[in-house]
């Protein structure tokens, strides 16, 4: 189930599946955090191919109610959190109460607010030693040219046609 309206845009499925079969080797046990949610479609997926456990953060309470509605569909209720919640607030308010293995990030194209977004989640401490950070974006959105201090671009896999991309970032 996807929310109603424009303000979402699912994955397709086979950007989906090319994400995963990119990050596959560290999705089993990892804890998994997908901020602008959506319908929760990249953290269900996580959870399907073995994540302990996932967060979905959204401020839109039509994506919320998807979110719970799929995450319960899907048996995935035990394991999952679902934090009703602006990303900038989620992340200065759950700072210090653990870090994620992989973070999941699907702004709205427009925002233009990745760098601010990623020197957040470093400051309040949500990636963990080893993690990865992978931000979907459309081809044009250059942000990771100049990552915040303490970050590295891992790799950037462009979509062609469909105008999006996904960028992995590591710390330093």
């Amino acid at each position: 189930m996807s929310p109603e309206g424009v303000t979402t845009r699912p994955t397709s499925d086979r950007i989906k599946e090319t994400l995963f079969n990119i990050i596959s080797p560290i999705v089993y046990g990892a804890y998994f955090l997908d901020l602008f949610s959506g319908s929760g479609q990249i953290g269900i997926e996580a959870l399907s191919r073995g994540a302990s456990r996932a967060v979905f953060v959204d401020s839109d309470r039509k994506s919320i109610a998807a979110i719970k509605e799929n995450v319960k569909k899907t048996d995935f209720l035990e394991c999952s959190e679902i934090i009703n919640r602006s990303v900038s607030s989620f992340i200065s308010t759950y700072s210090g109460k653990e870090s994620f293995d992989i973070i999941f990030m699907d702004p709205p194209y427009d925002m233009r607010e990745e760098n601010n977004i990623l020197d957040d989640i470093l400051k309040h401490g949500l990636l963990s030693e080893d993690g990865l950070i992978v931000a979907e974006c459309a081809s044009d959105n250059h942000f990771f040219e100049k990552l915040p201090k303490g970050l590295s671009l891992k790799r950037v896999k462009d979509y062609g046609k469909s105008k999006n991309c996904h960028i992995f970032i590591e710390r330093d």
